[in-house]
């Protein structure tokens, strides 16, 4: 591959990347769609599932008054022929009311991405968050914010306070996702490496 052919490749794939955040958050679900292939799958801490579930899914959470919003820094993407993983960090805010009081989450990690490169047009075939570290604020200056500590305790380390206002307004958080380090992390890059191989279907 020439330079310049890299060049273009890795441009094509960062504007995917960023027009996923600005598509999703204005809802402009048409072109979103555009963004994935059709075998693709996303993940998050309250929904896994096919491209197109994860559109009603959200559709019918912003009728019902759920507020999500993204935002994207640097990105690292490796391209091997046709497949490529990108690496971008991001920030992920919701706000909610939390016992009692308006909150903002703010949750801060990467997103890890399995694209491909089909009939000229790149694609994603799986979004995987990678939760870092999270907090909660009241919106209101000087409000008291009192949490459940048994039931905070219980919620993965990187996405805690997220899992936590997201299970009060009715979602099962997945408690398993990849965070800072462990297990799940180390899964993720082995299937990250494979994909890039060609031996991860």
């Amino acid at each position: 591959m020439s330079s310049k052919t890299d060049l273009l490749e890795r441009l094509a794939v960062r504007e995917l990347i960023e027009n996923w955040t600005i598509y999703r958050d204005s809802r402009d679900w048409k072109r979103f769609r555009t963004l994935w292939h059709d075998d693709g799958v996303m993940q998050a801490t309250w929904f896994q599932g096919s491209a197109d579930a994860f559109i009603k899914v959200s559709q019918e959470g912003h009728a019902k008054g759920v507020r999500i919003h993204h935002m994207q820094g640097e990105s690292s993407i490796d391209i091997a022929g046709k497949r490529a993983i990108a690496q971008t960090r991001m920030v992920i805010t919701q706000r909610a009311d939390v016992e009692g009081a308006l909150c903002d989450v703010t949750c801060t990690g990467r997103f890890y991405d399995f694209l491909e490169k089909r009939k000229a047009r790149w694609g994603l075939v799986l979004r995987q968050p990678i939760y870092e570290t999270d907090r909660i604020d009241p919106v209101t200056p000087g409000a008291k914010l009192k949490l459940d500590a048994k039931l905070l305790a219980k919620m993965p380390e990187g996405y805690r306070h997220l899992a936590y206002l997201q299970t009060k307004v009715g979602y099962a958080v997945k408690p398993d996702m990849p965070g800072r380090d462990g297990p799940a992390l180390d899964a993720l890059y082995r299937q990250g490496a494979a994909w890039l191989k060609g031996t991860k279907k």
